[in-house]
């Protein structure tokens, strides 16, 4: 049986008294040089590269186009994105470094960022 009260070292207690791990010299670890990242795409406006998609400029591949039938409506969250609905028909294609959960959808003159999700693959 234990009694209510915790009778205890307050010298062990402290986290002052607790030894400390041997600080290591900066002098003594390997340099090891930074090098900056920028990403860059071959031949895709740097707009897309740093996140920001302006569909005016994306001009779609050479090849790896495909129609999609639209599954579900999308309302577009922004500029970049397209607005679709239920089952229309729609190209699609991906860029090199874009989200794989993402495609650009056309639909006539109009481009932008569509969820796959949303979208029955086709061709």
């Amino acid at each position: 049986r234990f009694s209510g009260t915790f009778v205890g070292n307050a010298e062990s207690a402290s986290p002052a008294a607790a030894p400390s791990p041997p600080a290591v010299a900066a002098a003594t670890l390997p340099a090891v040089p930074t090098i900056p990242v920028v990403p860059t795409i071959v031949g895709v406006p740097n707009t897309v590269a740093e996140g920001v998609l302006n569909p005016s400029e994306v001009k779609p591949p050479a090849s790896g186009t495909r129609r999609a039938r639209v599954l579900y409506d999308y309302e577009a969250a922004d500029s970049t994105e397209l607005a679709l609905l239920a089952d229309e028909m729609i190209t699609v294609y991906s860029l090199p470094g874009m989200d794989p959960d993402w495609l650009i959808g056309e639909r006539g003159n109009q481009k932008g960022k569509v969820p796959v999700t949303y979208l029955e693959l086709l061709s």
